[in-house]
């Protein structure tokens, strides 16, 4: 058992294990924003020019979208081959495709050159992407969870959501400096951080190839689909746990994606908006890990509850100050809304994760979060922007939607058994089952 050091501080092992299920998915995560980013600012030019630009930047985040339909299956796969053969193979597999998918999206001609074919092989494209997301979150999340010492397991599987957060500096920090040395970015400097994230995979291969992840041990007769067991004995987790994720992934893409594309809709430059995306996953990264850590102590489903209706209340003052035009005012807007999606993001990766026995907690936490990305994260810019062109630019109808999304997640989390104070043993044991269900029946051992 992994404890702590005398003075207080976190063993070696945590850093190890950052390094795994944080760093990895910081990489996976950067391809996602870097994507965002220019569906954002480059795709409507590049791959959409005969349309208008507010209309192309719809198309552009529909086909930033797309990959989060190919997530669920991803989830399913990788999930049921991470509960039979392990993480850490998985782990690199996932890591290994969303490389390689980054790297060709940076190497893809424009419209221009391939005319209807290059938007076509752009969603191909994102489709592995999304594919290989779908197997890598709960893996990465899990890698942290079941590695935790004793009352540690909401920071530790906040490693995951602070590594979103280095994911999301990289992108923007990559992209804000290209923007700055170009003279114009649709030309040609918006490859440059895509083929460097195919090169950073490596980074991430490496540490995942060094340690061994923790594996669950074989049942003596494996049962051959996980994610029918947790259909059959977790349905109400599944579905609640859906509903979470729906909610979180909705604001968490209006977040890093429709924000970034307001910024520029209302009058400020490329790069002014990348320095506010980049101050958002600052403030992801810092309060992420706190609020993970006050899930351990006052548990997880109180602290999500109240991220939620804080980020709620957020949504509809972060508007007015950004239309004010006033660069410091909208830099302290956007690191508000950052520090306050670490409420609930922190929290997220250990509270699915508590609700499934360990022979089929990769399958459950893959598939009901991946599901809920793929409905709430897959459309959120869309659905914002869509809105905002029907509202004539009125983000009010934004908000409101923003805070139904977080309504739902604070609804789905209270509904949910709290598991923050039971042991792994506990939960293995079936003892997360929801009140007034049947017990679930104890694992094969």
């Amino acid at each position: 058992m992994i404890g702590e050091t005398a003075n207080g501080a976190l063993p070696r092992s945590a850093a190890k294990t950052f390094c795994v299920s944080g760093l990895g998915t910081a990489l996976e995560f950067y391809d996602f924003v870097i994507y965002g980013t220019a569906a954002a600012l480059v795709f409507p030019q590049v791959f959409f020019p005969d349309m208008d630009r507010l209309t192309a930047t719809l198309v552009a985040f529909a086909a930033f979208g797309s990959g989060f339909f190919a997530r669920p299956i991803g989830g399913i796969v990788f999930g049921h081959f991470g509960d039979k053969v392990g993480r850490q193979k998985v782990l690199v597999t996932t890591l290994l495709l969303m490389g390689l998918s980054t790297l060709l999206i940076g190497c893809l001609p424009g419209h221009a050159t391939l005319g209807v074919y290059a938007p076509l092989l752009l969603v191909l494209l994102r489709l592995v992407q999304g594919f290989a997301a779908g197997g890598e979150w709960g893996g990465a999340a899990l890698f942290g969870i079941e590695a935790a010492p004793p009352g540690r397991r909401g920071l530790w599987g906040s490693f995951t959501s602070m590594g979103i957060g280095v994911g999301g500096i990289l992108g923007a920090a990559v992209f804000a400096i290209v923007s700055a040395l170009s003279d114009n970015l649709a030309d040609f400097a918006w490859r440059i951080p895509f083929w460097l994230g195919g090169a950073l995979v490596f980074v991430g291969l490496y540490a995942r190839l060094r340690i061994v992840a923790v594996e669950p041990p074989q049942a003596k007769k494996p049962r051959p689909m996980p994610l029918a067991e947790a259909l059959r004995q977790r349905p109400r987790e599944l579905l609640l746990c859906t509903g979470i994720a729906f909610g979180y992934c909705t604001i968490a893409y209006i977040g890093s994606t429709f924000f970034l594309a307001y910024a520029t809709q209302v009058g400020y430059g490329s790069t002014d908006a990348l320095m506010f995306d980049l101050t958002l996953s600052i403030a992801i990264v810092i309060s992420a890990p706190l609020f993970g850590l006050l899930s351990d102590r006052y548990g997880r489903r109180s602290v999500m509850i109240f991220g939620a209706l804080i980020m709620a209340l957020g949504l509809f003052a972060f508007f007015p100050l950004v239309n004010r035009h006033d660069l410091l005012t909208s830099l302290l807007a956007y690191a508000a809304v950052g520090a306050l999606m670490g409420a609930t993001q922190g929290p997220i990766p250990a509270f699915l994760g508590e609700q499934f026995p360990r022979e089929m907690r990769y399958s459950g936490i893959s598939a009901s979060y991946q599901i809920g990305a793929a409905l709430g994260g897959g459309t959120a810019s869309s659905v914002a922007t869509a809105i905002l062109i029907a509202t004539d630019h009125n983000p009010l109808g934004v908000a409101i939607y923003g805070a139904a999304a977080l309504a739902l997640l604070a609804l789905c989390s209270y509904l949910l058994r709290e598991t923050a104070h039971l042991s792994m043993a506990q939960i293995d044991a079936g003892l997360t089952r929801s009140p007034g269900c049947a017990p679930a029946p104890r694992p094969v051992p």
